[in-house]
C-alpha cells in the first residue's frame, strides 16, 4: 500500500485518517511527568478540594478555580496572586472594573469575562433570594445584596429598590453612577419611576468607595428631598442605607430618616 503524505510538506508522511495530536503544551517552564504536564494533576486536586469543603479554600485557591475557566492549559496561580496582590481579596477582585483588570499582566478577555460572571452569579443568587418574602422582613439578605453589588465599587452608586403594598421587590434599578465621592440623584426622576412601577415604598441604597458608610451632609440632604417628594405622592421612603468595606449605615436605625 503506498504512503500517504502531507501535501503541505511533500517530505513529510501525512498522519493516518482519523489520528489527531493535540498541540505542544506552552514553552513556559511547566514541568511534566511523562506526558501529562504537572498543572493537570494539580487542577484536579484542587477541584476535588473545593467540592469537599468550598469553604476551606483561601482566596487564591478560589481564583485559580474560576481562571481555570479562562486558561485551559498553564498554571494559573501566578495570575491569581497578582491579581490578589493588586486588589487586595477575593470579593474586590470579582468587582473590579474590566479596565483596571486587563491592567495586570496575564488577564485577557477570557479571564475579565470568567471573573465578572462570578459576580454576576453571586449577585443574581442573592437578588432572587430578596425577591422570595417582603423585604423588612429579610433585612440581613438585603444588606448581602448591596454589599455584594455595591461595596467594592470604585465609583458611587445609587440603587433604588421599588416594594409594592406588601414591601415586595417589585423592582432594583440603579438610577445613577457617579465619581469617587459624588453621585446626582434627581428626586423628581425617582419619583417619576415610582408612579410608573406603582410601587407604594422605595429603599435607597448607595456605597462609599472610601470604605466609611458614614453618612456626609449631602447624603442626609438628598435623603430628605427624596422623602419629601416621595411623600408627596403617597410613596414612602423606608430607608437609606450606604454601604462601603467598613460594614453600612442605616439611616432610619441612626434616627436620620
Amino acid at each position: 500500500m503506498p504512503s500517504t503524505r502531507d501535501p503541505r510538506s511533500p517530505d513529510t508522511p501525512a498522519l493516518p485518517l482519523g489520528d489527531e495530536t493535540e498541540a505542544p503544551a506552552p514553552a513556559d517552564g511547566i514541568r511534566a511527568t511523562g506526558d501529562k504536564p504537572h498543572y493537570l494533576g494539580h487542577r484536579q486536586r484542587l477541584r476535588d478540594r473545593f467540592l469537599a469543603d468550598p469553604d476551606a479554600l483561601p482566596d487564591y485557591e478560589l481564583l485559580e478555580l474560576l481562571l481555570f475557566l479562562a486558561q485551559p492549559r498553564g498554571d494559573v496561580k501566578p495570575l491569581a496572586k497578582r491579581l490578589l496582590a493588586r486588589f487586595g481579596s477575593f470579593a474586590e477582585v470579582v468587582t473590579a472594573d474590566p479596565v483596571r483588570l486587563r491592567e495586570v499582566k496575564g488577564t485577557g478577555d477570557a479571564a475579565v469575562a470568567a471573573l465578572k460572571t462570578a459576580e454576576a452569579a453571586a449577585t443574581r443568587l442573592l437578588r432572587s433570594q430578596l425577591r422570595e418574602q417582603p423585604v423588612l422582613s429579610s433585612w440581613d439578605r438585603l444588606l448581602d445584596y448591596c454589599r455584594a453589588a455595591m461595596a467594592f465599587r470604585e465609583t458611587e452608586q445609587v440603587r433604588i429598590l421599588f416594594l409594592d403594598t406588601k414591601n415586595r421587590l417589585i423592582a432594583d434599578e440603579l438610577q445613577q453612577k457617579g465619581t469617587v465621592n459624588h453621585t446626582p440623584v434627581y428626586p423628581r426622576e425617582v419619583v417619576r419611576r415610582a408612579l410608573e412601577l406603582h410601587a407604594t415604598a422605595l429603599i435607597l441604597v448607595h456605597n462609599h468607595p472610601s470604605g466609611d458608610p458614614t453618612p456626609s451632609k449631602a447624603d442626609i440632604q438628598m435623603t430628605l428631598q427624596i422623602r419629601n417628594a416621595a411623600h408627596a405622592v403617597g410613596v414612602s421612603v423606608h430607608d437609606h442605607v450606604i454601604v462601603g468595606r467598613g460594614g453600612h449605615v442605616s439611616f432610619k436605625a441612626q434616627g436620620l430618616l
